[in-house]
């Protein structure tokens, strides 16, 4: 089974879906066998950043027993497996949270990778996808707000019984906060400093990563770095 990871925000805006999406590829770029589970059941980003949104099978169908689980994974860049989330909020309406933990697990199965793009905060939903995960990460921006935000969130996932890996800096640009202070403050490794990048947003307007959009530019090269970060983890 692999390795499941949460990456978790405590507030949205961080870049949170980016991030995840263009890690996924850049481990499937590497051979690596992996999936990302669009968790976020309200505010689905990952199909829309990845060109899978008109899918008709979600993780929303899913998880209403409508639908087998591999009836809802999708090929992407690199050979890279998705579960994209329904856009309709009509389709909340007949899901069950008990169903999200076994969902996970099975999708698991024959994978190294299973990155859950889960939901900021802590609601019932998110909740749903840490029952499934092992690991956790924290995605957050070099400033103030985000790094209180993260440093709760950080203490809501250990005391949840997560391993939490470290943080992804997201977003750095001229004057942001020392990744040093960051690290010391959150009192975990700081895996990645994702640069800001305009290559990320075009990218994401037609439905690609970045690594496949602009492989050149500076955020492709940290998200390979951070890629091989994580699969060196233990």
């Amino acid at each position: 089974m692999g390795r499941i990871i949460a990456f978790l925000s405590g507030k949205g805006g961080t870049g949170k879906s980016t991030v995840v999406c263009n890690l996924g590829a850049a481990l499937a770029a590497m051979g690596k066998h992996t999936v990302i589970v669009d968790t976020d059941l309200t505010m689905a980003d990952v199909g829309l950043m990845l060109g899978l949104h008109d899918k008709k099978v979600t993780l929303h169908e899913v998880l209403a027993g409508k639908a087998k689980p591999e009836k809802a994974v999708y090929q992407s860049f690199y050979d890279l497996r998705v579960v994209p989330c329904g856009l309709s909020l009509a389709g909340v309406e007949s899901i069950r949270l008990d169903r999200v933990r076994d969902v996970i697990k099975k999708l698991a199965k024959n994978q190294d990778f299973v990155l859950l793009d889960c939901p900021s905060g802590f609601g019932e939903d998110t909740l749903a996808s840490l029952r499934a995960a092992e690991e956790a990460v924290l995605v957050l921006n070099p400033d103030f707000a985000s790094v209180s935000n993260a440093l709760n969130t950080k203490t809501i996932a250990q005391l949840l019984g997560l391993k939490v890996r470290g943080a992804i800096l997201n977003r750095v640009q001229r004057g942001a906060l020392p990744t040093r202070r960051v690290a010391l403050t959150l009192g975990l490794p700081i895996l990645a400093e994702i640069p800001e990048d305009p290559e990320i947003p075009r990218a994401t307007a037609v439905g690609e990563p970045v690594l496949v959009f602009a492989p050149r530019s500076r955020s492709s090269r940290a998200f390979k770095k951070l890629a091989n970060v994580i699969a060196r983890v233990d």
